[in-house]
């Protein structure tokens, strides 16, 4: 089983959807904790280190073999938790992150909360590192786009976030940071790679949570 900590419930049908479309056959459990990004954008990711240690915890007690963090704010305090609960802990976005530095040295994040930037940056920085790859790395939080998701606007977030793809030049891949913005990769008309971390992630955790049951 793999258990999935969201910081939002409306990744839980996305999930869902991916699971059943190439993961047929998985179990996935999700535990939404919405507290943790407000507290993380409030205090810094590092002060939900203990409550995200906790989910974790209480998701490995619960039968998880793997647990997937879908939230790119907290992602990377999940995965300095791993030690301590003695499964695999990801993040979805660092199968995308090694994914837009192949394609390519000059990438562009887009996010929809500034929150999110410094993250997703030093993952991006560190998978260039581990792949011995030059980044020219720019970042841009897509105005407006939050608080349409906020108010439950998710067609005027998505077209916030779909035009500020279409603009982006001067680039060699568009990352879209937060695991909400993935259905903007449809829809967009960008001439270079869009990349989403739903779908490569959860393929991820899937291979993680197989691993753990053999």
């Amino acid at each position: 089983m793999l258990a999935l900590l969201h910081t939002s419930p409306v990744h839980v049908p996305v999930f869902d959807a991916l699971r059943d479309a190439a993961h047929p056959g998985l179990e996935l459990r999700h535990h939404v904790h919405a507290g943790l990004l407000e507290r993380a954008r409030r205090d810094g990711p590092e002060a939900v280190a203990e409550p995200v240690a906790a989910a974790l915890t209480r998701a490995v007690a619960e039968g998880a073999r793997a647990v997937l963090c879908t939230c790119s704010t907290i992602g990377g305090v999940a995965e300095a938790a791993a030690a301590g609960v003695g499964v695999p802990v990801l993040r979805v976005d660092r199968p995308m992150a090694a994914a837009a530095v192949a394609a390519g040295p000059r990438v562009l994040v887009l996010a929809a909360l500034e929150s999110t930037l410094a993250p997703t940056a030093a993952l991006i920085e560190e998978e260039a590192r581990r792949a011995d790859r030059p980044v020219e790395l720019r970042t841009r939080v897509v105005d407006g786009a939050w608080s349409r998701f906020e108010a439950g606007d998710g067609e005027g977030y998505l077209r916030r976030v779909t035009e500020a793809a279409d603009s982006v030049t001067g680039a060699d891949v568009i990352v879209l940071a937060q695991a909400s913005m993935a259905p903007a990769r449809e829809a967009t008309r960008a001439s270079v790679p869009v990349l989403a971390s739903p779908a490569p992630g959860l393929a991820a955790g899937a291979a993680a949570a197989r691993a753990g049951t053999g």
